[in-house]
């Protein structure tokens, strides 16, 4: 286990290393402070030698660890300073054994200033300068003591390397999965509304020089515009769809199915079966975005003249059924699009499935389906 950096040090220490250094630093000069106390509390109190001692560990800490953080995990020259301090803890230790009290400040300071497998070397060291600081090294049982405590010390060491690995795979894993959230906001939000806007564009350009017809496509891609950028900001905020905000599933889906269907001139039909029930919001989410992706691959690919959305409430789960009577295609031939994707990565999310049909020349039908107990 090491919490030096193992690199050059060009980098600077991120906040998780920052915080865990400054609370080493505040250990080993609390336990300074506190074997100062102690000692102070003896009749004989510490001599001028010892306060000197002290003041060298101290300073030497500070001067060489403290004021270097760009070193730690180099070899050389932070194994020298470990060696200097352990000198200093077995000379101030030798004279006053209130000061013994120091080990817990210094035994961490191994895995601090070298980068494994030298910062388990380092801290058999420290375990070693202990026995010589109150003179154990001279029993017969010495070895087999030195042994057990090196070996306690290692094992500790190893058990919060292993937590530390799995910590930082654990945020590594954070952000993988934050990119593909973020991806699938673009692709359901951006991409989608600027596809919805090209197609409009390119209906004015063919309509020309019909005027009404030309003003009515840029006014709908202007609405599109002015949709899309609405949601790509509520989006970013890391909101609930514009549509749910303020309205239930059914509701939003029945606005995003018509919204679609003056855009695209296809109709667009909702249903709703069973009892409708509130939702919680990453369920929601999913079920709109899925209808929203539905419909998108209905207008860019199906060909379709009719799209059929339906929403079922039952005991234990939710389905939303997409179909259109497009082309369809065949689901065994591995596409390029994301859109897919991104659905079944959404209803994983919460549990949810997705199954897709069709075949060639006979439409396409989505199926999603999400445990809403």
């Amino acid at each position: 286990m090491s919490l030096a950096r193992c690199s050059d040090g060009s980098e600077d220490v991120n906040v998780w290393e920052a915080r865990w250094f400054r609370a080493f630093h505040v250990l080993y000069y609390t336990c300074l402070a506190l074997g100062l106390m102690l000692s102070l509390g003896e009749d004989a109190g510490p001599g001028p030698l010892t306060l000197g001692f002290l003041a060298l560990m101290a300073g030497w800490h500070g001067f060489f660890v403290v004021r270097r953080p760009h070193l730690l995990g180099r070899l050389s020259p932070m194994a020298v300073h470990l060696a200097v301090i352990c000198a200093f803890y077995i000379a101030l230790v030798g004279r006053d054994r209130s000061f013994d009290v120091v080990i817990f400040g210094l035994m961490p300071q191994p895995y601090l200033m070298l980068a494994a497998p030298w910062s388990y070397v380092g801290a058999v060291a420290t375990v070693l300068s202990t026995f010589a600081a109150r003179g154990y090294l001279d029993e017969p049982t010495a070895f087999w003591k030195l042994l057990g405590s090196s070996g306690l010390v290692v094992a500790i060491g190893l058990f919060v390397d292993y937590v530390s690995r799995q910590s930082a795979q654990n945020r590594a894993v954070g952000v993988l999965e934050e990119r593909a959230r973020l991806a699938r906001e673009i692709h359901d939000t951006l991409a989608q509304g600027l596809s919805g806007i090209i197609t409009q564009l390119e209906a004015a350009e063919q309509a020309m020089p019909d005027l009404p017809a030309v003003q009515k496509r840029i006014a709908l891609a202007k609405e599109l515009a002015r949709d899309n950028l609405q949601e790509a900001r509520r989006s970013v905020d890391a909101l609930r769809p514009g549509p749910l905000a303020d309205a239930r599933l059914d509701a939003a889906l029945t606005e995003v199915a018509g919204r679609w269907s003056r855009t695209s001139r296809v109709t667009a039909t909702v249903s709703v079966e069973g009892t409708s029930r509130s939702l919680s919001g990453e369920v929601g989410t999913t079920l709109l975005r899925a209808a929203q992706e539905g419909l998108s691959n209905a207008a860019k690919h199906a060909r379709a003249s009719r799209v059929a959305i339906t929403l079922t409430y039952m005991n234990q789960e939710v389905t939303l059924d997409v179909y259109d009577d497009g082309q369809g295609f065949d689901p065994a031939v591995r596409g390029t699009g994301y859109g897919l994707a991104a659905m079944r990565e959404r209803a994983a999310s919460v549990g949810g499935t997705l199954t897709v049909e069709s075949a060639p020349g006979e439409g396409t039908a989505l199926c999603l389906r999400i445990p809403s107990s």
